[in-house]
């Protein structure tokens, strides 16, 4: 079970090494990260974009690029599309944004000829280790399902169990977050979370324990949750997962953990058929790195199970 980044990175080191394949790679701090990762046995690259700029970068930053696999192609739209279709041919475990806009990346991942469509919806997953919290913390969704149906909530779950599993934890805990841990008529979030929760009852969910609705506190503090009479709900106190009613509360979560939190993170899109890795300029170094090891391990898992 995987409780770090320490620990997947350790994970990814005792598989075949990943690569990621990038699109519009002319971007200092992505081709930091990459580097970074092949550095430390992660995962090799290949870089999609201008080589002229490419390499012009690199040597700004002392990057030796002997032995990579460089793809000229000036053209941003082009290189997408370029990248993507190394994952979608199996050159490529990952799929990494570079110096293009999220709608390029996103219309290359979505191509019909060369994407990565497997008919799932697509979700994000930010995982986070946080300061003070024993296990790793799988948010989601907080940057792409704007607000989800009671369907959606079942497919994003489906999709971060998913993760989950990929990082050694066989039966995660979810969390439908609400504002409070009862079930409310006119909190239809709360409804939602019940609904989820019976559904996992029956079998219509599986590999997990989904136990809602739950407030915050309840879901990620044991004294909390001894606090509130709430210890012996199956999540309570060490939830893995934290589903949001909607992008507004997660985005929020996340930002506020960011820059407030002792913490680090990683982010992937799932629902792919590889790893899609959907970082912003705004990410750390640190951040981009982890997001790099998290596919590779989610990547690994989907080639075990295929």
């Amino acid at each position: 079970m995987s409780a770090s980044f320490e620990d997947l990175i350790s994970r990814v080191k005792e598989c075949d090494k990943k690569v990621v394949a990038v699109a519009a790679a002319a971007d200092d701090a992505v081709l930091e990260a990459v580097a970074a990762a092949r550095r430390q046995g992660i995962a090799d690259a290949i870089l999609v974009g201008d080589e002229a700029k490419i390499r012009a970068i690199a040597a700004e930053l002392n990057i030796d690029l002997t032995g990579w696999r460089i793809i000229d192609e000036p053209d941003n739209v082009q290189a997408s599309l370029k990248a993507v279709k190394l994952a979608h041919d199996g050159e490529a475990d990952m799929y990494m944004k570079g110096l293009i806009d999220t709608k390029t990346f996103l219309k290359s991942i979505l191509d019909k000829e060369v994407g990565l469509r497997t008919g799932k919806m697509l979700s994000h997953v930010a995982v986070f280790q946080v300061k003070g919290i024993e296990q790793l913390l799988f948010l989601t969704d907080v940057a792409f399902v704007t607000y989800p149906t009671l369907e959606d909530k079942v497919n994003i779950i489906n999709n971060t169990v998913e993760v989950a599993h990929a990082c050694g934890i066989p039966c995660p805990r979810v969390a439908p977050l609400a504002a409070v841990e009862v079930v409310n008529p006119k909190m239809p979030c709360t409804v939602d979370a019940d609904e989820l929760r019976k559904m996992n009852e029956d079998g219509r969910i599986t590999g997990c324990v989904v136990d809602g609705p739950l407030s915050m506190d309840i879901a990620i503090d044991p004294e909390a949750a001894a606090h509130k009479g709430a210890q012996d709900r199956p999540a309570a106190g060490h939830a893995d997962i934290l589903l949001f009613p909607d992008i507004q509360a997660g985005n929020i979560c996340y930002k506020t953990l960011v820059h407030t939190a002792q913490c680090e993170n990683g982010c992937i899109l799932t629902g792919t058929q590889v790893p899609a890795i959907l970082t912003s300029r705004s990410d750390s170094f640190q951040t981009k790195v982890n997001s790099i090891a998290l596919a590779a391990v989610v990547a690994e898992a989907m080639k075990k199970n295929k």
